[in-house]
């Protein structure tokens, strides 16, 4: 069975889940499919969450099982090795994964990345530093760019 919670964190209303010992869904939206409870995991989620956003956490220390293709778990593995307050461009990650013509791909990845800020798709920016695409909005990604920038 999959249990949810709701967060409100400084930036926006998140959805956190899980299933089977293990975080499956932190998003910008809410999560079909699961009940509404808070699971001793859970609990360590918000607790980890309410750390970060203040600053106080920089590696979230969570059982993660984002669903996802080989590609997009091994791009997801990739951003969780980009260091608090640093970022990436999407040409980095593809390079990374070994295939550095599939930049698209990267930030297809990226969008379908079910585990907002814990798989840190936010340090993710454009080659030329511009922010692009994030599923919770150009003002959340920012926002969570200056936090780590501010806490580094």
């Amino acid at each position: 069975m999959k249990y949810y919670v709701t967060y409100d964190s400084p930036a926006g209303r998140l959805w956190v889940a899980e299933e089977d010992g293990a975080i499956t869904d932190l998003r910008f939206s809410p999560v079909t499919r699961a009940a509404l409870q808070c699971t001793p995991l859970l609990e360590e989620t918000l607790k980890q969450l309410v750390a970060y956003f203040d600053g106080k956490l920089r590696d979230f220390r969570l059982p993660l099982k984002p669903a996802g293709t080989p590609f997009q778990q091994a791009c997801w593995r990739v951003l969780q090795a980009i260091p608090y307050g640093e970022t990436r461009a999407y040409a980095d990650i593809a390079a990374a994964v070994g295939n550095p013509k599939a930049c698209r791909a990267v930030g297809s990845a990226n969008n379908k990345n079910p585990v907002a800020i814990i798989i840190p798709c936010h340090r993710v920016i454009g080659r030329d530093g511009s922010l692009t695409g994030y599923a919770g909005g150009l003002d959340f990604k920012r926002h969570l760019l200056e936090l780590e920038k501010r806490h580094r």
